[in-house]
């Protein structure tokens, strides 16, 4: 493993307090409702300012309307709206994980297609990776991609898909080569990129949440035509590259910050008032391990920073970011002696009862806790991920 301590440099504490001002600005406490972490509302228009801030695909080059900086930088400015609960969903996926895919392994006329407009924050984009009879085996995918004149035909559904019916595009592993029996699973997969809203053949239905709110998607595919030129990279390389995009998706700071503002929330509305021990024993040990987990996954994005995958060191952070999650939320819950009411008065009590609600998925999406540990495990015997 190599989690390297590191600090902030002086330009980098100056980027954070520029995104701090300009959230103090823009959303001031008690003028919105905190989201908690990558689960917060979209708002188009909150990206496009973000964006024009140069803060979204901020790690892209120059030249595709990225602003060439580096893993940290972005690290910092994520950190930053996610603590604050700022509505962040629109340009989320393109700007964490697909818009550096399609730099790394796509080609010119797709950069110059896509890029541009994810750094302008006009286009969002969802992820198709699990599958309803896959379980976590990601390399058990089955949606069927069959060769046909200038590109392929897709069958197949897609599960657990956020914001599907809202974002543009979405970016699938398929199978576009047959497993042999005794075959690798992980051959024959393809990344390919589809039209959420202009494509024949593709039907979304909601998985609603318990409180009927509806984030995930279930995308079916019947006989779905996609053209060569939206399959990215190499037909055949999508578990390869997938990896790759997990170690962007999984080491960032939304793996430990969802309950951030609703603990941050109980500090204001408790604010003036002496507070149990129990209480500051309980927000000491918080933020004690909030912090060790904020510098395993800084140490994540200066890795990557110097060019590396650390899709290891990546899934080692989210088991412990998401599995402390939810110890957050039991722990806030045994705090709460009443029953937590949705529509309650308090700002706090209305975010905890969203995150009983949500809390659980938060292991699952990304990879579940135990597909993780065997991604880690593996590697500390330096065996394939």
């Amino acid at each position: 493993m190599r989690f390297t301590p590191t600090e902030l440099t002086i330009d980098e504490r100056a980027l954070q307090l520029e995104v701090r001002e300009f959230l103090a600005a823009e959303l001031p406490p008690g003028s919105h409702e905190p989201g908690l972490g990558m689960s917060a509302r979209s708002d188009r228009a909150f990206s496009k300012k973000m964006a024009d801030r140069g803060w979204v695909g901020m790690a892209l080059p120059k030249e595709w309307g990225g602003s060439d900086k580096k893993a940290v930088d972005r690290f910092i400015v994520v950190e930053e709206m996610l603590r604050w609960g700022a509505p962040v969903g629109y340009h989320w996926v393109a700007d964490r994980q697909t818009g550096s895919v399609i730099n790394k392994f796509g080609n010119d006329e797709q950069r110059e297609r896509f890029l541009p407009s994810i750094c302008r924050g006009e286009i969002g984009f969802s992820i198709g990776m699990s599958e309803p009879d896959s379980g976590s085996d990601l390399a058990s995918v089955s949606t069927k991609a069959d060769r046909d004149d200038g590109g392929w035909i897709l069958n197949g559904t897609k599960i657990w898909t956020s914001s599907a019916h809202t974002n543009d595009w979405f970016i699938c592993l398929v199978r576009t080569t047959p497993v042999e029996p005794g075959g690798n699973k992980r051959e024959g997969l393809s990344q390919v990129l589809i039209d959420l809203k202009n494509t024949e053949g593709l039907e979304l239905s909601p998985i609603p949440f318990l409180n009927g709110e509806h984030h995930f998607n279930e995308v079916s595919f019947h006989d779905v035509f996609v053209p060569d030129e939206n399959v990215v990279g190499q037909a055949g390389m999508g578990w390869n590259q997938n990896t790759t995009e997990m170690a962007y998706e999984r080491g960032g700071p939304d793996r430990w910050l969802s309950p951030f503002s609703t603990v941050e929330q109980l500090l204001r509305e408790t604010q003036g008032g002496d507070l149990e021990r129990p209480v500051v024993e309980l927000f000491g040990e918080l933020t004690a391990r909030w912090w060790a987990l904020r510098n395993l996954s800084l140490s994540v994005a200066r890795l990557i920073d110097d060019g590396d995958a650390p899709s290891v060191e990546s899934s080692l952070v989210k088991e412990m970011g998401t599995r402390f999650e939810l110890e957050v939320i039991e722990k806030l819950v045994e705090l709460v002696d009443h029953e937590l009411v949705s529509e309650s008065e308090s700002l706090f009590q209305r975010l905890l009862a969203q995150c009983v609600l949500t809390g659980p998925g938060n292991t699952i999406r990304g990879g579940t806790i135990e597909i993780l540990r065997s991604v880690a495990a593996k590697g500390l015997q330096g065996l394939p991920a």
